[in-house]
């Protein structure tokens, strides 16, 4: 076919091609996600960008296959499982995670996004010195570990030299907000040509008509529709049959155009089809095996369909799938069973099972077995979903009843940890006939309420993981503490727009059922015990519990459920106005799941990190925080609601921002049936609006917040913001019921940080002497819990209220050191406060010039940071989720920028952008309690 028939009406495509390409060859990388319908033109579009790839550019193409979506990590072995020579370069952790997908390493399951970044480290070290072009075909076959994979290394391309294009069909969730280029069918005169030229005899113009019409302007449609025409339709007999899809009729076009092979090409035609690796040694042993030869091959290749030569494909990937959807049963269990017999047992288990499988009619346990080693493999390797599948078709092939319930249970639980809670019920429901033993119930139970609560979050969530909880008393203890903690959290989470009695009933429950575990010292006995009381019974009642649980955290090496549930402990922190305990255990939470990898654990983690790091008054740690969580997210696929992005932009007074995350987070939590999320909203509101002085606004907000002072949290934490608003507003009855509610669940605490805020909202609602006591007093204590925001808002409120007294010249002080810490913070809104009260009491502020520091973007900025601390660039790569080449063209631009010749200069060139120094109360600074006690730790 000429180019120019081929390529007709792609000038956009192959410009935008063009660009990605250039970019690369300048040092600059990208990916695009072509997609379009079966026969659009992707392929070739991909064809023309290898072969006008220029010298220097390394090209690197595989093609996904259907057949391989249930093997973990396959898509990326064919992708980079050449490159592993490099693998050395990479970091431990990185280099560790990709092997053991590869199944080259032994030991715990990767960590997916790990695993990500060392694809990007390798196709780092691909590129080299020139420009890599990475082209994957039928990306939507890609298995789901692969996919988000490669999807996260996509994301994270920046200054390699690499141009990464994805061809699908339709965009998967795991490429959304990738760049794209959709590609449609050609225009009418472009489709017009390209039809004369595939029959180049003629058509009769009713003909022509119908083909152009029915193929939509699809390219492969155009050229293969006309071949599975007779003459006598050519002239004019053809008949309309646009009922059928296009795609299968593209297929059946195909197939029909093989029909003329004798039937043992066929055959090797399907069994190349059914053989996703492409290994041409591996095909020939197979044909043997089913008495097929070197005719058969002849003819395959002379049928323009079979393409052999490093590899076996064919000339189209529609070819493929026409040709095993074509087969009948008996031929597609011939050839899995004859790859099955020749591919190695030792070196290709997995591949070697699912063709046994394929192979197997009737119920067969060796398969069966088989298969279940296969889906522990897949589970070390970190797939899920292949575990999932394997384990499936294990159950399908058991005979014996009881072990066919297990599989399934076991298959239904892979799905639900694979994000498809919906197959795992569909799994559960098969099972309703089968014989099961009281533990398999039990977990029948208990996954049908996780899977219910993932799908719904409406109030029986945490009813149903209660059930499933007691009914797993004396049968797993250990499984059963750990749904309780569940169902707690649920209830926890539910909050307002659950039952409200709900998080009482399995409060108490837990504690009927853990009396014998108060003694205990493993940390997830305490925890629970801790977080029931404290639910049931309130904060004096769980001090001494909880304490003792965030000591067992931080003392001792937490198994895998206790890492998981460490957030309850930091939750409890919180609960408790424990600075030092949050910060303590948000660290050790994040170590520990960092070192081990564990995924499902860091985005949590990262998020109370993120909360101890906004109290530390470091918003650009925080914010560094937020953006590991969505990179994890990039690869996880887990939903997290972004209340990081929300606080973060209320604490920085940017009212736009802030407002379109609480639209968004209220909306989510709706759907979710989360109170928690509400409750977020409004104290983030109750923030952004009482900095910008809108006040009335910011008592709207917080004043919401006021019923559910039970809950603690956000909604104890908003008091303080309510009794701020309505002092200001004149509600000095609704401030004043703000402040005994704030006091209920403060002085249960007795920490230097409740103590602060109960002295801070009491300030706002006495007089003269007594005020400026209060004032004194909160200070000390923020001072000395290290809390320079707290120091900061409550100097803000100390020297407004002296301006009020006419007090200028003490004002001008608080209100000055007030304007540094909160500017200092990030706090812009409350700064310009400040700012506003330094004019009134008639002091010109001289707001400090700028160096250049200021004009780093966040991405310099960590990276800067992170190289004045000593990391090297790979190191600084691994932290951020960037290559090292990319961390070190940020550090070549941050040089520029700063005017500095090395990391050595970093450090004084970067303290104008650092937080303030960690408090110290050099001197005391007023009457009033030492700060409470704090748990030893």
């Amino acid at each position: 076919m000429p180019e120019i028939g081929r390529l007709r009406g792609r000038h956009r495509e192959l410009a935008e091609l063009d660009g990605l390409m250039g970019r690369a060859r300048a040092g600059h990388s990208g990916a695009l996600v072509v997609s379009g319908e079966a026969g659009v033109g992707k392929t070739v579009l991909l064809d023309q960008m290898a072969s006008r790839a220029v010298a220097g550019v390394r090209v690197e193409r595989i093609v996904a296959s259907e057949s391989e979506m249930e093997l973990a990590y396959a898509g990326l072995h064919q992708l980079c499982g050449h490159m592993m020579g490099s693998a050395g370069r990479l970091p431990a952790p990185q280099r560790e995670a990709i092997e053991a997908a590869f199944g080259l390493r032994q030991g715990s399951a990767p960590s997916p996004f790990l695993v990500g970044l060392a694809l990007l480290g390798l196709l780092t070290e691909a590129a080299g010195g020139r420009a890599l072009l990475c082209l994957v075909d039928d990306a939507q076959w890609l298995d789901e570990a692969s996919a988000r994979a490669v999807a996260f290394a996509a994301r994270r391309l920046d200054a390699e030299g690499i141009a990464l294009v994805l061809a699908m069909r339709t965009v998967g969730e795991a490429f959304a907000g990738l760049p794209q280029l959709v590609v449609e069918g050609l225009g009418h005169d472009d489709a017009r040509e390209l039809l004369r030229l595939a029959v180049p005899g003629g058509l009769d113009r009713r003909v022509r008509d119908q083909l152009i019409a029915e193929a939509r302007g699809n390219p492969l449609a155009l050229r293969e529709l006309p071949r599975a025409l007779s003459p006598a339709e050519i002239a004019g007999g053809f008949a309309l049959t646009g009922s059928m899809p296009l795609e299968s009729r593209i297929e059946q076009s195909l197939i029909a155009q093989l029909d003329p092979l004798p039937g043992s090409a066929r055959l090797l035609l399907l069994l190349a089809a059914a053989d996703p690796t492409g290994d041409p040694g591996l095909l020939w042993r197979a044909s043997v095996a089913l008495g097929l030869g070197p005719a058969d091959f002849d003819a395959a290749t002379h049928a323009d369909a079979l393409v052999i030569g490093t590899r076996v494909g064919f000339r189209h990937p529609l070819v493929r799938s026409a040709v095993y959807r074509s087969a009948s049963p008996e031929d597609r269990r011939r050839v899995h069973a004859a790859l099955a017999d020749v591919t190695s047992a030792g070196q290709d288990p997995d591949r070697r099972a699912w063709h046994r499988a394929s192979a197997t009619l009737l119920p067969d346990e060796d398969v069966a077995a088989d298969l279940e080693r296969s889906a522990v493999r897949a589970r070390t390797r970190g797939g899920a979903a292949a575990a999932a599948a394997f384990l499936e078709r294990a159950a399908e092939l058991t005979p014996e009843p009881v072990r066919r319930g297990q599989r399934l249970i076991a298959a239904a639980e892979a799905k639900h940890d694979a994000g498809a809670p919906a197959a795992a019920l569909r799994l559960l429901d098969t099972a309703r006939d089968l014989p099961l033993t009281a533990l398999q119930e039990a977990l029948i139970a208990r996954l049908r309420a996780r899977a219910g609560y993932a799908l719904r979050r409406d109030g029986s969530g945490a009813q149903l993981l209660l059930a499933a909880a007691q009914g797993l008393e004396g049968l797993d203890p250990v499984l059963a503490r750990d749904t309780y903690i569940e169902a707690l959290a649920a209830a926890i989470y539910g909050g307002r727009l659950g039952d409200p009695e709900q998080v009482a009933t399995v409060a108490n429950a837990i504690l009927a059922a853990t009396d014998a575990a108060e003694e205990s010292d493993r940390a997830r006995d305490l925890i629970l015990r801790g977080q029931a009381l404290l639910a049931a019974k309130g904060q004096q009642a769980a001090i001494a519990t909880l304490r003792r649980a965030q000591r067992a955290f931080l003392d001792q090496v937490p198994d895998a459920l206790e890492l998981h549930w460490m957030w309850f402990a930091s939750r409890a922190a919180q609960d408790l106005w424990d600075v030092r305990a949050l910060r303590a255990l948000a660290d050790r939470q994040v170590e520990l799941a960092r070192a081990e990898g564990v995924v499902t654990v860091l985005p949590i983690a990262l998020s109370l990190l993120m909360l101890a790091q906004t109290v530390d008054g470091d918003l650009d740690a925080a914010e560094a925080s937020c953006d590991e969580i969505d990179a994890i997210k990039d690869v996880t696929g887990h939903p997290l609601p972004q209340y990081g992005r929300l606080f973060l932009a209320a604490y920085r007074g940017q009212a736009a921002e802030a407002e379109r995350w609480a639209e968004q987070i209220r909306a989510d939590a709706y759907a979710r049936g989360e109170g928690y999320g509400l409750s977020a909203v409004n104290f983030a509101e109750a923030i952004l609006y009482n900095g910008l002085g809108r006040f009335a606004e910011a008592m709207a907000a917080s004043r919401r917040e006021l019923p559910y002072t039970h809950e603690l949290s956000h909604a104890m934490r908003t008091l303080l913001e309510l009794v701020e608003a309505a002092v200001r507003t004149g509600e000095r009855e609704l401030a004043e019921e703000a402040f005994e509610r704030l006091a209920s669940v403060t002085r249960p605490a007795g920490t230097g940080y409740a103590s602060g805020v109960l002295a801070m909202a009491e300030a706002q609602l006495r007089e003269a002497g007594e005020a400026e006591a209060l004032y004194k007093e909160a200070i000390g204590h923020f001072e000395l819990e290290r809390i320079p925001i707290m120091v900061g808002r409550c100097s803000l409120l100390y020297g407004e209220e002296l301006t009020r007294r006419h007090r200028h010249a003490e004002a001008r002080e608080r209100l000055r050191t007030a304007y540094e810490l909160l500017s200092g913070c990030g706090l812009t809104a409350f700064a310009e406060r400040a700012a506003r009260g330094l004019s009134a009491s008639g002091e010109t502020l001289r707001v400090p010039a700028h160096g250049s520091a200021a004009h780093l973007t966040g991405q310099e900025l960590n990276v800067a940071r992170l190289a004045r601390e000593g990391l090297t660039n790979r190191d600084i790569g691994a932290r951020l989720f960037i290559s090292a080449r990319t961390a070190e063209y940020h550090l070549r631009k941050v040089f520029m920028k700063l005017g500095i010749r090395g990391r050595a200069e970093l450090r004084s060139a970067l303290a104008e952008l650092d937080p303030p120094p960690p408090l110290r109360p050099a001197r005391p600074t007023g009457p009033g309690p030492a700060p409470g006690p704090r748990p030893s730790l």
